[in-house]
């Protein structure tokens, strides 16, 4: 039996259940929240602000949304989700000038935001600052409220243990609608208390939040890049209302996810595209597992949505009490080395086990990169030299629409699972 460090006391599952008490070990003891420099993010938010890659990399976003559109499930999936979210997305974007209904007692209502949140099914709820530090440069002055209700919602356990399926991919994309519409619900119960509130809705997101849930005590950044919350692990879904409401932060939390993670590593050594790193870096003045992007989009793209990283995590299998205590009795990570765990099956390749990882063809990786206009050019380039270098009125006009089409795209489409709720600081 490990020596224990601390232990946690966090609400029970749903509103009125018995608190839960989670055991750290003493030797996965760490900070609380995410390890970080202060200045170095600081310096990188000022010098080299972060950019959403729907921005920077929408040429491989469309292309993976090509792909995943020759998959008739998934086109229907996605554009039946696509119709549906679009008045959710818009309707919070029109919370930010709604006026409160009341005059505000100038009482401290975070208590009273917290059941609400978790009367409307939230798993999780925190409160902290929000910070800009974290937005993408698209997005500044987006809210000007200067506090972050920051929200988890649970996606239903039985379907994400099919990932990758067509099953996991349709509660992924049911779980951004209804934890959007119950965002929609907080908001208006703030402004009934007398208080602005902004709605962010997830595929709306201002920036890789993560960070800011990791402050407001919900959970901590894991290997897969995902936040782990204590009872569903990374199989959450988040978003953030914002508000001048009269409120108390809430302080970050050592769950001793860091160390575990790096005695775990299921996820990274079960990620079929090698897109996880194994050792933590120092990135953007954060310690932290870095993804792959180029390894990582182009199995989402082919293997319905992947999210392999999300279903081999012990945390959000079995719940992060009984994963601590299992490490504490036997020094050993719950799950891990079992098929239970460990186990999937990918379209057309067949199942693997525990040790056994898929192989690609050369070229699987390859794909575009850049923002739209970058790929618009790169393939206006490759059709004049296809037309042996005659640049015609009829391929400049062309251009000219595929350009036209960019700027009044708007940017609420479908967005996959990695692409909305995992940290790509």
């Amino acid at each position: 039996m490990l020596k224990i460090g601390h232990e946690v006391v966090r609400p029970g599952k749903r509103s009125g259940e018995a608190t839960v008490t989670i055991p750290v070990p003493a030797e996965l003891e760490g900070v609380p929240g995410i390890p970080l420099e202060q200045r170095e993010v600081d310096w990188y938010a000022r010098e080299y602000p972060l950019e959403s890659i729907n921005y920077t990399e929408r040429a491989s976003r469309d292309w993976a949304n090509e792909l995943r559109d020759q998959h008739a499930e998934m086109r229907e999936i996605r554009k039946e989700h696509d119709k549906l979210n679009r008045g959710l997305i818009m309707a919070a974007r029109q919370t930010a000038d709604v006026e409160p209904t009341v005059e505000p007692t100038g009482e401290d209502i975070s208590e009273a935001i917290k059941a609400k949140a978790r009367e409307l099914g939230y798993l999780e709820v925190g409160i902290t600052a929000y910070d800009h530090r974290y937005e993408f440069q698209s997005k500044r002055d987006f809210t000007k409220l200067p506090h972050a209700i920051c929200l988890a919602y649970e996606q239903d356990f039985e379907p994400t243990q099919t990932i990758p399926s067509v099953d996991a991919e349709i509660v992924h994309s049911s779980t951004y609608r209804t934890q959007g519409a119950a965002g929609l619900e907080l908001g208006s119960f703030i402004n009934s208390l007398g208080y602005r509130a902004h709605v962010i809705h997830s595929s709306d997101a201002t920036g890789p939040v993560i960070p800011m849930f990791v402050e407001a005590g919900l959970g901590q950044l894991g290997a897969c890049g995902y936040l782990l919350t204590p009872h569903a692990g990374n199989r959450n879904r988040l978003m953030m209302v914002t508000t001048d409401a009269e409120v108390t932060y809430d302080k970050p939390i050592d769950y001793g996810i860091h160390a575990f993670c790096q005695v775990c590593q299921v996820c990274v050594n079960r990620c079929p595209g090698r897109a996880l790193m194994r050792d933590k870096i120092w990135w953007r003045g954060l310690e932290k597992n870095k993804l792959y992007f180029k390894r990582c989009r182009p199995v989402m793209a082919r293997y319905l949505g992947c999210g392999i990283c999300m279903k081999t995590c012990p945390v959000q299998k079995y719940g992060m009490k009984n994963v601590m205590e299992h490490y504490a009795e036997t020094g050993q990570v719950l799950g891990k080395g079992t098929h239970d765990l460990e186990g999937y099956t990918l379209e057309g390749k067949g199942y693997f086990g525990p040790g056994e990882l898929p192989t690609f063809d050369r070229g699987f990786f390859d794909m575009p990169h850049g923002n739209e206009y970058e790929w618009s050019f790169e393939t206006f380039k490759k059709t004049a030299r296809e037309a042996g270098g005659v640049i015609t009125d009829d391929l400049i006009e062309q251009f000219k629409a595929e350009m036209n089409e960019h700027l009044g795209q708007e940017t609420t489409d479908h967005l996959s699972m990695m692409d909305q709720d995992a940290d790509y600081i």
